[in-house]
This record gives structure tokens, sequence and C-alpha cells, in this order.
């Protein structure tokens, strides 16, 4: 297999407008790839979404690759230096929507599968693939339904690599080991809508909220703990008023979101919210949302394996961190499943000419070979 493997499986992939919830040809590819060296296939679409399920062995322990195939919208195409689906190679650079996040990753992790098959056809317990075409959307009929149907036949994972783009400033300095949680809530705030002149006769909802509202600002949550930063809450929208200068509002709405640690629980959070409103008496009702639970993959066998092949590959020792946004490893971690990220520089991903460094492609795919020689030999 000569060097540029990876490369070439980038662009194929690259070339599909696979634009959420769209797969276009990217899962048959990558299937196709994978049937030659002994991998059953399994495709699962639930809805408007292609999964896939792709499995070598049947033996526990089962390491899995997982990711999406799915990009974000490209934007004006006009900002463009090229076209965001005919991948170009400038300045040692591959540009192309979906370069960073994470195609790149899919022909890495494909192409390690390849290599490892070969020196090791008999490996120990099972490689799978869990791929879908609905982690940039609503994330509804994608890794969560596949997870759920595997969980029902008691098909599990035993270790989960996820591709999302982790590195910060070089590739492998950072391992994403867990993400925070993430809860949603649009408070409404009763007020009586009435004129300025006449105070008396209103009541002013940002008037009653506002202590209540300081108080949720500055409390603090959590401190956090070696993995995860303090849970934070942010207002992101307020709204109130008719946009008229003489009118009390009759009604406030605010839109908030908590990110948190593992040292408090969604449920927790509600209720220590609900508390402080209560004790100011603030006429109100919430609605919550929590788009995903946090989870954490302490030091073990697969943290370790992926600290070990980062440093043979390029001599890096990768930091642990808990960051960014939300990702599909929050599906998996509740199966008991190990859950790390690991993937290429995530600098311009959901950018206006995406690009990541030709260079890193073969590397991540032997930082990925190697994970699999020390798990899977």
């Amino acid at each position: 297999m000569n060097h540029s493997d990876t490369l070439e499986l980038s662009l194929q992939l690259l070339r599909q407008p696979s634009v959420t919830p769209v797969d276009h040809n990217c899962q048959n590819i990558m299937a196709e790839r994978l049937a030659k060296v002994g991998f059953h296939i399994e495709p699962m679409r639930f809805e408007d979404v292609d999964n896939l399920w792709a499995r070598r062995g049947t033996q526990a322990p089962v390491f899995c690759f997982a990711g999406h195939t799915d990009v974000v919208p490209t934007g004006n195409l006009n900002a463009w230096n090229s076209d965001p689906f005919a991948p170009e190679i400038r300045d040692g650079k591959l540009y192309g929507r979906g370069s960073a996040d994470m195609k790149t990753a899919l022909a890495a992790m494909v192409v390690a599968s390849e290599r490892f098959v070969a020196k090791h056809p008999d490996h120990k317990g099972s490689i799978a693939f869990l791929i879908t075409s609905d982690e940039e959307g609503p994330s509804i009929n994608g890794t969560v339904k596949v997870v759920e149907a595997l969980e029902t036949r008691n098909e599990k994972m035993t270790w989960c690599l996820v591709g999302e783009p982790s590195s910060t400033t070089q590739l492998g300095d950072v391992i994403k080991n867990g993400r925070r949680g993430s809860l949603n809530g649009v408070l409404t705030v009763q007020g009586k809508q009435g004129h300025v002149a006449y105070p008396h006769l209103a009541i002013n909802p940002i008037h009653t909220a506002s202590k209540a509202i300081a108080e949720l600002c500055e409390t603090v949550w959590d401190n956090g703990n070696e993995y995860f930063p303090a849970t934070s809450f942010q207002i992101s929208n307020i709204q109130a008023g008719t946009g008229a200068t003489n009118v009390v509002p009759g009604t406030m709405q605010v839109t908030f979101n908590f990110r948190y640690s593992t040292e408090v629980t969604a449920d927790e959070l509600k209720s220590r919210v609900i508390e402080i409103l209560d004790r100011h008496a603030v006429d109100y009702s919430i609605d919550w949302t929590l788009s995903g639970l946090p989870f954490l993959t302490p030091v073990g066998e697969l943290v370790n394996a992926a600290k070990t092949a980062i440093k043979n590959v390029n001599g890096v020792d990768a930091e642990l961190s808990t960051s960014g946004g939300t990702s599909d490893g929050r599906f998996i971690a509740p199966t008991g499943a190990q859950v790390l990220e690991l993937g290429v520089l995530n600098a311009t991903i959901h950018q206006i000419d995406e690009h990541v460094n030709v260079a890193d492609l073969e590397p991540l795919a032997e930082i990925y070979e190697q994970i699999l020689e020390q798990l899977l030999t």
C-alpha cells in the first residue's frame, strides 16, 4: 500500500455533497472497502437517515470506529476559493467541506483497518464501524438509533474511538475523553401589561425577575473536577416588550443553557434554578430540553493506547480534554463503552475554506492502526 491511500480515499469521500442528512455515496464507498477485508456490512436506515454498522469478528472485545459522513452546509459558495465539493490541495493543505469534520478521519479509519487486518487476519475480538449521516443535524435517526438497535440484541462495544477533529495546534495534541452535558431552559415570566405612567396598575416581569436572574448568573454551580471545568450558566436570549417606550411588557422570555460537569446532574440544576426563582417570588414557567448527558472515560486501556500511539507516531504527549460542544459520543458512552475522540486539527471546522494538513493524514491512519495493535493483538 502506498503512502497516499488515506489521501485518495479522503478525496473520494470529499467529492460527495453529503450535507445532513444526505450520505450521498460515502457509506457505500467505505462499506465496499471494508467488505473486501472481511467486514459484515449492515446498512441501518431510519426515516431519512443512512447509517452503517460494519463488523469484522464475532467475539469480544469490540473496538469500534465511530463517525459521520454528513457535513454542514457550505455557506456562500462565492466566498470559497475552490468548490467545497471538488477538493483541492494548495500549499500542502487539503480544502473541502468535511475535510476536517470529519471525512479524512473516516478515510484514516478504513485504511488503518485494512492495514491492520492484512497483518493480523486472525486478530482477537472484533473491529466495528458505526457511521451515521445525521450528526450535524437533529441527531434523532443516527447514532442514537443504531445504539438502540445494538443494545436490543445485546451487541456491546468495549472501546469506541470517535474521529471528531480533536487536535488544536498539532496532530494528536488533544484527546477528548469526555464532554460536558448540555441542558437548555426557556423561562417565561408572567407580568401584567400596562402604561409606564401607571406602574401601580401593571406588573413588570423584567423587574420582578431581575434579582433572580442576577443570582442565577452569579451562582457557582460546582467547581468542576480534574477532567471538567466548572459548570457554566449562560443566557443566550431575552425577549420582552412591544417595542414601544411607554408600555410595561406583559411577559418576558429568557433562554439559557448549562454546560455542566459530572459533579452535578441535570435534575440538580433544575431544582436549584427553581429554588432561586421561587425564593424571589417570580411568577414563571420553564420548558427544559436536555441535549446531552456528560460522559467521561477515565484513564484506562483506551486512553493509554491512544496516548502511546500518538507518542510513537509523532512524539507528542497528548493532553486530555472535555472542552467543546457535544458529539455522538454522548449516545455511545451510556452503553458502558470507553469512548474518546481523536482526529485532525479543528481550527477550520464549519468555516469557509475548511481544510486539513495533507501531512497529517498518513500519521492519523498510523495512530489508528497502532491503537488497534495495542488493543486487539
